[in-house]
């Protein structure tokens, strides 16, 4: 299932916050999301979730989920948002209660996200007991148990260590070349932005517009920390951004 965003803007009150916003994600790709802050990524990706209607323009989506597909689009929070008193196995057999999966075929399910997501063993262990991105594994490997179509990501590793985020980029791209997935990705941070889209969508300061539309045509699997081509790219999106993320701090800091 394709995602369209046909012409969106967004205003609360007589603030606008996102103007004209046109753009495709593709089944199997993961588009990004980048910007000044305040830009409007992460209203954004409420929209595009349907938590928000948008004030003008319209959120299509193309095609079917796939086959099993439990919830078509579902999110991935940046602070986890985990029950604390349920274990690895327990807070992702929540999200198929709610669709009456229970039993064996809920224990057949989970069994397959924790392998995909390296958590076998830990199925048993309570969020406290595992580290910042053991935890924000969990939460990806509860997302992947709905079979969603689109998976939406609002800063994922933010919350994490520098090393940390590193290995966690590096599952997303062990998982995603396992068996691709679709994503809507927001991130502050542009080595993830080059390392994990397909595309990469810079706002511009609010209101957010697409500055530009960048491609990455390099396998997920060939981008390795320190690749030239991708530091490149990397400082083609900051010179792009550099004097709106200032503007927009110094705004943020007035208020």
């Amino acid at each position: 299932m394709d995602i369209r965003l046909d012409a969106i803007s967004h205003s609360y009150g007589g603030t606008e916050v996102l103007r004209d916003i046109s753009l495709d994600i593709p089944t199997g790709k993961i588009v990004c999301f980048v910007g000044p802050s305040g830009c409007g990524k992460s209203t954004l990706l409420r929209l595009i979730g349907g938590l928000e209607r948008a004030t003008k323009g319209r959120v299509l989506q193309l095609g079917t989920p796939p086959a099993g597909c439990l919830n078509p689009l579902t999110y991935v929070f940046q602070d986890f948002a985990l029950l604390p008193w349920r274990t690895v196995h327990g807070n992702i057999s929540l999200v198929l209660e709610d669709h009456g999966i229970k039993g064996t075929a809920a224990d057949a399910i989970i069994s397959d996200v924790l392998a995909r997501t390296k958590l076998s063993d830990f199925s048993n262990a309570l969020p406290r007991q595992l580290s910042g991105g053991m935890k924000q594994r969990v939460a990806i490997a509860r997302a992947l148990a709905v079979k969603p179509a689109v998976m939406l990501m609002d800063e994922p590793l933010s919350a994490l260590d520098s090393q940390t985020r590193e290995l966690l980029m590096d599952d997303l791209v062990g998982l995603w070349t396992r068996q691709p997935f679709t994503a809507a990705y927001v991130t502050h941070n542009l080595a993830e932005a080059v390392r994990l889209g397909h595309r990469i969508a810079v706002l511009s300061r609010r209101p957010g517009e697409i500055r530009e539309m960048v491609e990455i045509d390099m396998p997920l699997a060939d981008r390795s920390h320190g690749n030239p081509e991708l530091e490149q790219i990397q400082k083609h999106l900051w010179d792009m951004m550099r004097d709106e993320a200032r503007a927009a701090d110094e705004e943020l800091i007035d208020v």
